[in-house]
């Protein structure tokens, strides 16, 4: 078995005011907090030049130079804004144009080349830091029609992954031959969004080895789908961990779909770290149990609660649930030496 890396936070909820107004200042604010490492979004310049770090390995051993001396290790890069433009639905074209440079919007096929890029220039640059895992959203084609009226025509469906797929397909390639995982973030709002359409997307790729799953167990909980469950079916994929609390409640005005509220008045909705339902000491044993080697990353998305504290209890809460695994079995005291002829003897084959 092996121990859990952590905590870590993932910075991209934070950027922006002070003191998280440049990576220095984050990842020092952090550190003191608590945080052994920081999960860097590649799409904000504050944070780093994704396309320098693609190109020059100087550059990313003075990166992780860097946030060493402010106290962190980087633990994964992230291509969320990046990867969710490499599939988009012409729902959502405008809405999405404001994740791409302003000289792309209105251009949903010279956004969706650079998106792919960006995502190829985030593998090299992981290979150049040295880490083997990168998160990403797959976007979406088909997520429009995941409740629909009228009925969905028949292969609407099947022709949505097969894209979505031959999109990808080449982009994990590539990830392959810098030796790094794309870990997709199962998450409501992208076609992977639970069990059965990863299933689906990976055939497609034909169970290619670097399509990998980001275990974030929030996402789970909004859509009421068995989050402990889901680690036993996919234990093999799940490559990254973001610790993030969530809840459930629902009431007789509002469900699953939260009725176009705001956060604070949904149903379901993202809460700070022990503030939530869910159990994360069974997902932290399960993990253990499992050989997960990967880092504990807190993604903080609260309603409620004010970043600053959430990350402060996040640090704390992540620490206390890492299980240091044992080397050893609780009861080998009992044990004694190893011998064939005791053995038969307590069997009664002598």
């Amino acid at each position: 078995m092996k121990t859990i890396k952590g905590p870590a936070i993932f910075l991209a909820q934070f950027m922006g005011d002070e003191p998280f107004h440049t990576m220095e200042s984050a990842c020092r604010w952090m550190a003191d907090a608590g945080y052994k490492g920081v999960q860097v979004p590649s799409d904000n310049p504050v944070c780093m030049d994704l396309k320098l770090a693609a190109e020059s390995k100087d550059y990313c051993d003075t990166f992780k130079g860097q946030c060493k001396e402010w106290g962190v290790e980087i633990t994964e890069l992230s291509t969320h804004i990046q990867g969710q433009l490499v599939a988009v639905h012409p729902a959502y074209d405008v809405a999405f144009d404001a994740f791409a440079p302003e000289e792309l919007h209105g251009k949903p096929q010279a956004r969706q080349e650079w998106a792919v890029q960006q995502v190829m220039y985030a593998a090299k640059a992981s290979q150049n830091l040295g880490l083997g895992r990168s998160v990403s959203f797959p976007g979406a084609l088909v997520w429009p029609f995941m409740y629909p009226w009228p009925q969905r025509p028949a292969g609407l469906v099947e022709e949505g992954f097969e894209e979505l797929a031959r999109r990808w397909r080449p982009i994990l390639d590539y990830y392959d031959e810098c030796g790094v995982d794309v870990c997709y973030e199962i998450h409501p709002g992208e076609d992977l969004h639970d069990g059965v359409t990863f299933e689906r997307f990976l055939a497609l790729v034909d169970d290619h080895p670097r399509c990998n799953i980001l275990y974030d167990p929030s996402h789970f909980v909004l859509q009421q789908l068995d989050y402990l469950d889901f680690i036993d079916h996919y234990k093999d994929r799940i490559r990254m961990f973001h610790v993030k609390d969530a809840e459930f409640l629902p009431n007789g005005k509002s469900g699953i779909y939260g009725g176009y509220q705001g956060w604070v008045d949904r149903p379901g909705r993202f809460r700070s770290l022990g503030d939530g339902q869910i159990d994360f000491g069974a997902i932290f044993s399960k993990m253990a149990a499992n050989d997960f080697d990967g880092w504990a990353v807190v993604e903080w998305e609260c309603a409620l609660k004010h970043p600053q504290d959430g990350a402060r209890e996040g640090a704390q809460f992540v620490s206390d649930h890492i299980i240091r695994v044992t080397d050893k079995a609780f009861d080998d005291f009992a044990g004694g030496d190893v011998s064939t002829e005791t053995n038969r003897k307590m069997l009664g084959l002598d």
